[in-house]
């Protein structure tokens, strides 16, 4: 056993984590310390393997030009982003929770989120642009952004992680790889410091305050099956393979209460041919297969079973990724016309990205999708051919209405005549032209919805019976209590920078600084 002593360490180097230290530094911590399970080369956690979104409230476009990098006087001209309120963001959460969230919870990210992006852009130099590649389509020569998120980071999650790195380097933050956490040390109830394996042996690190930011369970096959259930285990692990759950058993063991959804998870439509067990840290998040509500998306039995346009992607991804799973066999296939694949992104879509099955005819295409694990070519037909007349009913009722990608345009597949069992709400147009696309999908789970109580205005992790357990506190993905069942796209980023901001201040009042 070996001792050292640190006035703050955080378990975890991703996102989240690196906020935390740079908060603790910049509050006045002298000597703050990051442990970190993987090794070097698999740095930056989940928040690696992101597109670097970012949702905040804001005040439309000329808010957001003071801290984006590349948007020009004259570009700004044309660009359209409406304003993002407080009750906005808040409304998504709880909106898509079902009411669920923590209220108390969502309301510190909402109102701190704003100040968080300007942090990271001025204090953490992180590179923000706006999100044209992913957010905003052109409309009349205009770019129209949607969804209610804007702001990114220059080349996504690594752009960020290599901010973060930087700004870790320049306060002195040292990082200690491949070394695993294994138990917080506590006396009389107050957490003291963290047990962790380094180099063969076992080093006690004593600290005033610990910092756990080490992710969720997602990439433990075991845990998502005791707590999301059978089938989870054919899911496909987004990010890091690291993320096993260590912070929720050691914060348990000292008697934190767990809260929050533990049949939830952040998921989404994921490419069906890449590994099961860990993300790509090349292509990363070009695997996310996002492109589903400009055409429609079947089962191995050619049927369709998700409203592919019941809204914007942002907030339908989390859910479609649960739906794929619950599909026989656990995939999907992804079909467009020509008049649609030029929408689709090419971080996501293009040559040497994705294996794409493509067809000069609708039955050609169900061939070809036979050939991938579509059991029912007949059903496959009749699903096309009944969606294709129900959208043309819907026209021939609503002839005013026109396809508009950057709102929802009411094209439907519902009318007085026809409707379907399954609809699509929006963005319904024909398939019926040549070339056809169709790519395989899965399911991808990005991290899991059940965690640890804290404390909203501190990150103070809280114990089963409500009372903050001193010297410890939590940010990121293992904070509970924040989404059930769905996520709006973008949260994870601005609430682990939010509580790491919280968690770092509250680190350096318990060092006296």
């Amino acid at each position: 056993m070996e001792l050292t002593d640190f006035d703050c360490v955080v378990v975890g180097g991703g996102h989240a984590g690196a906020s935390a230290a740079l908060a603790a530094v910049e509050s006045g911590c002298a000597n703050v310390l990051i442990v970190e399970k993987a090794p070097h080369n698999w740095v930056g956690g989940n928040g690696y393997f992101t597109a670097g979104a970012f949702r905040t409230v804001h005040g439309g476009l000329p808010d957001l030009l003071s801290i984006v990098r590349n948007v020009t006087p004259e570009q700004a001209q044309k660009i359209d982003i409406e304003p993002y309120s407080f009750d906005n963001f808040f409304g998504d959460i709880m909106h898509l929770g079902d009411n669920k969230p923590d209220a108390v919870l969502v309301e510190a990210v909402v109102r701190n989120s704003r100040d968080a992006v300007e942090w990271l852009a001025r204090a953490v130099d992180v590179p923000f642009i706006l999100s044209f590649h992913r957010q905003a389509y052109e409309v009349g020569g205009r770019q129209k952004f949607w969804g209610g998120v804007a702001l990114s980071v220059e080349d996504g999650g690594k752009g960020l992680i290599r901010a973060d790195m930087e700004a870790l380097k320049k306060a002195g933050v040292n990082i200690w790889f491949e070394t695993p956490a294994v138990r917080l040390l506590d006396e009389c109830g107050e957490v003291t410091g963290v047990v962790v394996h380094k180099d063969g042996r076992e080093v006690w690190l004593k600290a005033p305050s610990i910092i756990l930011a080490c992710g969720g369970y997602e990439a433990s096959v075991e845990l998502r099956m005791k707590h999301l259930g059978a089938g989870w285990e054919r899911a496909r692990v987004r990010g890091t393979p690291f993320n096993t759950g260590d912070g929720i058993g050691m914060a348990q063991a000292v008697g934190a209460k767990l809260v929050g959804d533990w049949l939830g998870c952040h998921s989404t439509c994921w490419d069906a041919n890449v590994c099961a067990d860990a993300g790509d840290r090349k292509l990363s998040n070009q695997y996310t297969k996002s492109g589903y509500p400009l055409g429609i998306m079947v089962n191995v039995d050619g049927e369709r079973f998700v409203d592919e346009g019941e809204d914007f992607r942002n907030y339908t991804y989390a859910k479609c990724g649960r739906a794929i799973l619950s599909q026989p066999e656990g995939f999907a296939f992804q079909v467009w016309d020509a008049n649609m694949t030029p929408f689709l992104r090419k971080e996501e879509y293009g040559d040497g990205v994705v294996e794409k099955i493509i067809a000069s005819s609708i039955e050609e295409l169900a061939d070809k999708l036979a050939e991938h694990g579509l059991r029912d070519r007949a059903k496959f037909l009749r699903t096309v051919s009944e969606y294709n007349s129900a959208v043309s009913r819907r026209r021939l009722e609503n002839p005013s209405l026109r396809w508009d990608p950057a709102v929802k345009d009411g094209l439907s597949t519902q009318s007085s005549t026809k409707s379907l069992t399954v609809p699509k709400s929006n963005w319904a147009v024909p398939i019926d032209t040549a070339l056809f696309l169709a790519v395989k999908v899965a399911c991808g789970i990005t991290f899991t919805f059940g965690g640890l109580a804290i404390d909203p205005d501190t990150a103070g992790v809280l114990s089963e019976v409500g009372q903050p357990i001193p010297g410890l506190f939590c940010t990121g993905e293992l904070v509970g209590n924040l989404y059930y069942s769905n996520y709006p796209g973008a949260c994870g980023l601005t609430a682990g920078t939010v509580f790491g901001r919280k968690a770092g201040l509250g680190a350096a009042k318990r060092a006296g600084k």
